[in-house]
């Protein structure tokens, strides 16, 4: 290795460690080391900005600014009550609900939005019914990383594999969905086997969420109506943004500026209630990624890939689903995507077809959040949101049920690749 092969080498490592360590602020971290290469002329100021990928901070930036004006509307309170309502305060009914509709909105929406809009209604709701709120709370967690595995915009990995590889909305929902869906269906049915004899709930307490007035949480019914129509048109937008020859970052940032335009809200507070400190982090990672990538370092690892794997197709596909999973349920999936892509991309040039090995690395990294409570940032969101209600969710009772999950995700994912496409 050369001297620029080092220091990019050494900036990523000491990035990395970093983020893991949580002693320093992972968008600090991943900027500290974009200036480092800057300063040491691995990269210039052009290079750097030739890696950051727009199409995914487009997206990131779009859907933040859509979201944090809808959600002014009372939209997502609203369709949390009038979902406990037509469970009939049932609580395994609401639990598996509540699972459903939080899987359906991580979907289409970040996936720490929703667990901080679903999270303080299930709270609410189980103390009116006087049971343990940790297992309608541990099933949101699974959910929203299950639902946001299905869509290009529901998880940020998936965001920049499909920025990456030339990716529809349509082709993840046809490739994730499926196994998606069962997954879903299979995780639902798990706890509902093992909390079904454990949230008794007296039949006074169901009768009082039946008096719940869904229509009390309407803060703004003319922007409710707007959010409404916005949202059918961003989703029809999403679907069809490749036939009509625009970016998923176009779709997004249209949304955002529409909304802006005719929610009425205060700009200044919709703008400062994007997480500015992801999209630096996300900035910076790609630098440093890029840094990896120019001086040839990437290219290194991903020729000693294809020699491990030669052309065995069902190797590749299994050595990428499951290293993604197991990294990304310890560590930041968005760190190992990112490096993973230009690794997949140089495969790709070698000759090997990558397309299976996309879908793996979504749904490996995507899914793999679900194995403890720092894989993904919704899990450490709403065990927060449970802790300040009297409810802690430890990291070793977390490990214990949410590991074998997604063990078990990624077994049913491993037979549907292998299926679809070996």
């Amino acid at each position: 290795m050369n001297l620029q092969q080092m220091i990019a080498v050494g900036v990523f490592l000491l990035v990395m460690a970093a983020i893991i360590s949580e002693k320093v602020h992972r968008s600090v971290a991943a900027l500290a080391g974009a200036v480092v290469l800057l300063l040491t002329h691995v990269l210039t100021i052009e290079t750097a900005a030739d890696y950051v990928d727009l199409n995914t901070i487009g997206v990131l930036v779009g859907m933040m600014l859509f979201v944090a004006v809808v959600k002014s509307s009372g939209l997502f309170e609203y369709i949390a009550i009038w979902s406990a309502k037509l469970t009939r305060g049932q609580p395994m009914a609401i639990l598996a609900v509540f699972a459903i509709i939080t899987a359906v909105l991580s979907a289409f929406l970040d996936n720490v939005t929703t667990v901080l809009l679903i999270g303080p209604m299930t709270i609410a709701i189980t103390q009116i019914l006087e049971v343990n709120p940790v297992p309608f709370l541990l099933s949101q967690i699974m959910a929203s990383n299950i639902g946001g595995t299905a869509t290009l915009i529901g998880d940020p990995p998936n965001i920049m594999i499909g920025s990456a590889a030339g990716l529809s909305f349509a082709d993840f929902i046809v490739n994730t969905g499926p196994v998606v869906l069962i997954i879903l269906a299979v995780v639902v049915a798990i706890f509902f086997l093992m909390y079904r004899g454990n949230l008794h709930v007296e039949s006074e307490n169901m009768e009082k969420v039946l008096t719940l007035d869904e229509k009390l949480t309407i803060k703004d019914a003319s922007l409710l109506r707007k959010s409404v129509i916005m949202i059918v048109l961003v989703v029809v937008g999403f679907i069809f943004h490749a036939q009509l020859g625009i970016e998923s970052a176009t779709v997004a940032l249209t949304a955002a500026g529409v909304m802006l335009l005719i929610g009425g809200q205060d700009a200044e507070d919709v703008i400062l209630g994007v997480e500015w400190s992801t999209i630096l982090f996300f900035i910076g990672l790609f630098v440093v990624v890029g840094g990896l990538n120019s001086t040839g370092v990437i290219a290194m690892l991903a020729n000693g890939m294809l020699e491990l794997v030669g052309d065995n197709e069902v190797l590749a596909i299994v050595l990428v689903l499951w290293a993604s999973a197991l990294i990304s349920a310890f560590l930041d999936n968005i760190p190992f995507v990112a490096t993973l892509i230009p690794m997949i991309q140089t495969m790709q040039q070698g000759g090997m077809d990558v397309l299976p090995l996309w879908w793996a690395l979504s749904l490996g990294a995507c899914l793999g959040g679900n194995g403890s409570l720092i894989g993904a940032s919704a899990n450490v969101v709403l065990a927060g949101v449970s802790a300040k209600n009297g409810y802690p969710i430890t990291f070793m009772s977390y490990l214990k049920k949410g590991f074998p999950l997604m063990l078990l995700s990624v077994a049913i994912c491993t037979v549907y690749l292998l299926i679809r496409f070996a």
